[in-house]
């Protein structure tokens, strides 16, 4: 998911302007992604360029203009256009593709460790469930300060977030096990020119 296509979620429901949007993303996505308000009013640019948006026409034309400051004016609001509104349907009806195009620190860690000599894998491992380990009761303890029936984005986050924590353990041991039944892979050699 991008920014992107959050937005254009939240403005499948209303007309919004950068801030708005800007919390609404926040919130609704139970305050697991900020955002600074660069961003948003950087991506509402990038889709009104795009013909996905549209500025909101507020009844005030440019041959008779407000008595109020500009500084005062209400932030200017955003809709979506017909084209806007199939993005956001396409984008709700097509699935999540994960691949090869995420990148994993960890799992590119581990497998640099395992390929160079020298490297105490396991206590690579050990260092790393330890941190998992901190991670996973900070995340349980967040759990016990949401009420998911009032809060229901920021429960189910933290639920995403305790399952793939808990798999990373998982892996943790896998990899662990791994290791201490094989040999360390032999350092490649490198071509002398």
């Amino acid at each position: 998911m991008s920014v992107r296509q959050g937005f254009l979620a939240l403005l499948s429901e209303q007309p919004m302007n950068g801030y708005q949007l800007r919390q609404e993303f926040e919130r609704r996505t139970g305050g697991s992604w900020p955002l600074n308000i660069g961003q948003s009013y950087t991506t509402l640019n990038r889709l009104h360029r795009d013909g996905l948006v549209e500025t909101v026409d507020d009844q005030t034309s440019d041959a008779d203009p407000p008595a109020v400051p500009a500084s005062h004016r209400p932030a200017e609001r955003f809709h979506l256009t017909e084209s806007g509104r199939e993005t956001a349907v396409s984008w709700w009806t097509t699935p999540v593709h994960r691949g090869k195009a995420e990148r994993d620190e960890l799992a590119i860690k581990i497998a640099l460790a395992v390929t160079v000599p020298g490297i105490d894998v396991a206590a690579v491992v050990r260092e790393q469930r330890s941190e998992t380990m901190r991670a996973l009761r900070a995340l349980t303890q967040a759990k016990r300060t949401v009420d998911p029936l009032a809060d229901r984005a920021r429960a189910l986050v933290l639920d995403a977030q305790v399952f793939a924590i808990e798999a990373e353990t998982r892996w943790l041991d896998h990899v662990e096990a791994t290791v201490a039944t094989t040999p360390q892979t032999e350092r490649p050699k490198r071509n002398s020119r």
